[in-house]
């Protein structure tokens, strides 16, 4: 199943490190206590903890996952879903996926045999078992380098969705959450975000996705949270300048004010509605009998 191309066309191993794996320490200082770094779903009154916990009942229960065998975590971050699975959803097997060998030390040292995670992209993916649910949460957006062709792009996204199916049993449903364009051309966007935070990484168009899913998946609930990100960026923000100055004494001064202006940075964009995030459950399409 192993597609080199597709592989090539995708962030590297060495551009998702270059990000995530700056130092445990250091994103522990400014994301919750479950080290979650996407967007929560936020109430009123609400700790960063609290909604971040929110965001991960809603990505599990989108899947239907509660109480399954076997469960994928697409780009598991540093573990809060595949815990949360494990142990308030009653799930016996757990599989993380991420090419952060930074997050694949931090979730073994869970020691929850329930939980495996792999050092692995996506696209080298062979399960030895179809799984009955499968979530990704924040890592579509790393599927697709920049320049290349709409066709290209296309490809590797269709491609994830077959794979999904593949992985599904049949009536299995995915829950994914990813950034996307709106207001906003690739070539307008950001070139100290593309360089210098997610290098080789580019965002979909929800046409895109709804594209790359015909005939595989099936769209059941879609909805635009961007003002959710906004205030998950400002409580990343305010727990960096409370920490600051730990934070310069782990990765330095430069690092730090690199952080700080990427966060104003994609405040902007999701308060202009330059960026979206989508939040999506999906079904998978049983294949039609002929």
């Amino acid at each position: 199943m192993n597609n080199p191309k597709i592989q090539e066309l995708g962030a590297s191993a060495a551009a998702i490190q270059y990000h995530y794996d700056q130092s445990n320490d250091f994103y522990r200082l400014w994301l919750d206590s479950t080290n979650t770094y996407s967007a929560a779903i936020w109430q009123e009154n609400d700790t960063l903890e609290l909604a971040q916990l929110r965001k991960i009942d809603f990505q599990i229960n989108g899947a239907r996952a509660e109480g399954k065998k076997r469960v994928l975590d697409v780009g598991c971050g540093w573990g809060a879903t595949l815990k949360r699975l494990v142990e308030n959803y009653g799930v016996e097997k757990c599989v993380g996926l991420t090419l952060s060998e930074a997050q694949v030390e931090w979730i073994k040292s869970f020691n929850e045999p329930k939980i495996e995670v792999k050092l692995e992209s996506w696209a080298d993916h062979c399960p030895e078992e179809s799984y009955d649910a499968i979530i990704s949460i924040g890592a579509f957006e790393h599927f697709a380098k920049p320049n290349i062709s709409p066709s290209q792009k296309l490809e590797i996204y269709r491609t994830f969705f077959q794979r999904a199916h593949q992985w599904l049993k049949p009536g299995g449903w995915m829950s994914l959450q990813t950034i996307v364009y709106e207001n906003l051309t690739p070539a307008a966007g950001s070139k100290f975000i593309a360089e210098e935070i997610f290098p080789e990484s580019d965002l979909p168009y929800l046409a895109e996705i709804v594209k790359a899913t015909e005939r595989i998946f099936e769209i059941v609930t879609l909805q635009n949270d961007r003002f959710d990100y906004v205030k998950t960026l400002k409580a990343w923000r305010a727990r960096l300048k409370e920490n600051r100055a730990e934070a310069v004494n782990l990765v330095g001064e430069e690092v730090v004010a690199k952080y700080e202006k990427y966060f104003g940075i994609c405040m902007i964009g999701f308060h202009t509605g330059n960026m979206n995030l989508a939040r999506i459950t999906m079904r998978r399409i049983e294949p039609a009998h002929k």
